[in-house]
């Protein structure tokens, strides 16, 4: 009954989905401009707007491509494995450290501090913060932008280790662990492409919008502001 009531969803978001796409599709061809501002109004929820790396025409074009459609499908079925909600217990799924060695999430809580964790790509007199490296939302032989770091889809550990030292070279001020090849921690946080939560008493006590367009990190400074 379960995998028959998942197979229904995801054939009605599937439906969901490529409507969607086929509409902006034509939108795009039909009125050019008026989706051009629309679009770039959906990214000034986000830093890709105002990234200098990213011109529109790096980025706004490729919205409602094929690649497009298969990303979003994507993020869209794995928020269906979502277990982590408000009140209830942080799913303590897996994670590698860069010596390869597993590790769960929950492991780096230390004692009652709240355990601040940012899935995909910094307060720590009051809190504890966790970076997962997750899968990429952008890789080159997936939905790519123009001008963007070069990375293509993991294959294996090695290849989201190497990935990851793109994030450790901006000196991120925290621990920085890789989720496995199994993407539980992604799928179990639904947190592709990007996401913050906030553990306590290894409880869910913040959880965040999905990224790009609801990834807010001055939630979570609102809230620690209040622990201290």
């Amino acid at each position: 009954m379960f995998k028959i009531r998942v197979i229904i969803q995801k054939t009605l978001i599937l439906l969901y989905v490529s409507l969607h796409v086929a509409v902006g599709k034509i939108l795009m061809i039909l009125f050019p401009e008026m989706m051009k501002r629309y679009i770039l109004k959906q990214g000034q929820k986000s830093s890709i707007a105002t990234n200098p790396k990213f011109s529109y025409e790096n980025w706004g074009p490729t919205f409602f491509s094929f690649k497009y459609l298969l990303f979003v499908l994507k993020v869209k079925w794995k928020r269906l494995e979502d277990a982590a909600f408000l009140g209830h217990n942080a799913p303590n799924t897996p994670v590698a450290d860069f010596r390869g060695e597993v590790h769960h999430i929950l492991d780096f809580m230390q004692d009652n501090r709240p355990l601040v964790l940012n899935f995909g790509s910094y307060f720590n007199s009051i809190a504890d913060f966790l970076i997962i490296y997750i899968e990429e939302a952008h890789a080159t032989d997936g939905w790519a932008f123009k001008n963007n770091i070069i990375i293509k889809n993991h294959r294996n550990l090695q290849d989201r280790k190497t990935a990851a030292q793109f994030l450790l070279k901006e000196n991120p001020l925290c621990p920085v662990v890789l989720d496995t090849m199994e993407n539980l921690s992604s799928s179990k946080y639904a947190a592709l492409p990007e996401r913050l939560y906030l553990v306590q008493g290894g409880k869910v006590v913040y959880k965040g919008g999905v990224g790009p367009w609801n990834y807010h990190p001055e939630d979570i400074r609102a809230i620690l502001k209040k622990l201290k």
